[in-house]
């Protein structure tokens, strides 16, 4: 299969199924067990994971945890305005790299709780950097900034009025530990407290990385020829005991399972060419699409993706683009919800 054939995808209608609001239970969800040995499909439920693993089965999932990032600001012309910020430049937290729509070097934004923030430049990947009259901190942000909610999530929230639940807490994976994301492991929002206890006594383990979703992970793949996507750098870690438990799980023959793109890009990242897990802190800038070599994992938990997304070209290079192409045409018939809040997908 060629990369650009994924433009297929495309042709299926999936902006309707798109899920506005979380399953709940979150293991409610449903779960399309995909076969990469004979192409089968089968519909169960995200609950049914402990049936579908076994206790030869390592998970890896990302402990990443989304932050506070959105900022709220108003333009010296009184306009509403926002920054949306992606990570500190200079460790006093006074500059920041962000997003912000409309705005050019020079020009200035107040900000909620008084700070104000003078954009310094224009990046080339269409960040800015700002600096801002007051440490943007921890304590900053917990007091004037919001969980930066896709859009999509926020008018169904409005919507909804004062029925909605509280999405600042259902956008985060219940195993969240580590702030840094501004935009969320999906792929774990399926567990439950009780789910992991089950996975536990089933002999199912457990490891977790660290990988910080930036812009890169939601930035459209828009190249006429994929090859030529920039997929923009991310934080992310491999602690040593997890990087023992992995190699470990391979010395013994035992299969790994990644949950999520992110947690697989993280374990692509830290890998040798022999799939050998090093420990250590770094970048990861992969751009993963069919014709990969994968080296660690023998399993892929990963949500329902929209068409052009780098996900998608992951997902595609792991199940291959001709079955997945499959199972997503029998997701759209049985109507799967897909994206953040949506249905998963267990591909081995």
């Amino acid at each position: 299969m060629s990369d650009g054939s994924l433009r297929r995808f495309s042709s299926l209608e999936i902006e309707p199924l798109i899920a506005d609001r979380p399953a709940e239970p979150r293991d409610s969800s449903r779960l399309l067990a995909v076969s990469r040995a004979d192409g089968s499909l089968r519909h169960r439920n995200f609950s049914d994971l402990p049936e579908l693993l076994g206790p030869g089965d390592l998970l890896v999932l990302n402990r990443s945890k989304v932050w506070k990032a959105r900022l709220a600001a108003r333009k010296p012309a009184g306009g509403k305005s926002e920054i949306l910020l992606m990570a500190p430049e200079s460790p006093d937290n006074l500059v920041w790299t962000g997003l912000c729509r409309r705005i050019r070097p020079g020009q200035t934004l107040d900000c909620a709780g008084g700070a104000r923030a003078e954009c310094l430049a224009r990046k080339a990947d269409g960040s800015y950097s700002f600096r801002f009259s007051h440490p943007v901190d921890e304590a900053y942000l917990a007091a004037h900034g919001a969980v930066p909610l896709p859009q999509y999530i926020l008018n169904a929230r409005r919507r909804r009025g004062a029925e909605a639940p509280a999405d600042e807490e259902r956008y985060q994976t219940v195993y969240a530990a580590v702030a840094g994301s501004i935009a969320a492991h999906t792929a774990g929002f399926h567990f439950t407290p009780g789910l992991l206890a089950r996975l536990e006594a089933a002999g199912v383990k457990t490891a977790f990385v660290t990988l910080h979703i930036g812009w890169g992970t939601f930035r459209p793949v828009r190249a006429a020829d994929p090859a030529a996507h920039l997929m923009l750098e991310e934080a992310c870690e491999v602690a040593p005991e997890t990087a023992a438990a992995i190699n470990a799980q391979r010395a013994a023959g035992g299969r790994i399972v990644a949950v999520g793109t992110s947690s697989m890009r993280t374990l692509e990242t830290f890998s040798g060419e022999d799939g050998a897990m090093r420990a250590g802190s770094g970048k990861a800038g992969l751009f993963i699409r069919p014709g990969y070599r994968f080296k660690v994992a023998g399993a892929f938990i990963t949500n329902l993706h929209v068409p052009d997304s780098a996900p998608l070209y992951m997902t595609a290079a792991f199940a291959g683009g001709d079955l997945l192409f499959k199972a997503y045409t029998e997701a759209v018939k049985e109507k799967y919800r897909f994206y953040s809040y949506g249905d998963s997908m267990l591909i081995c």
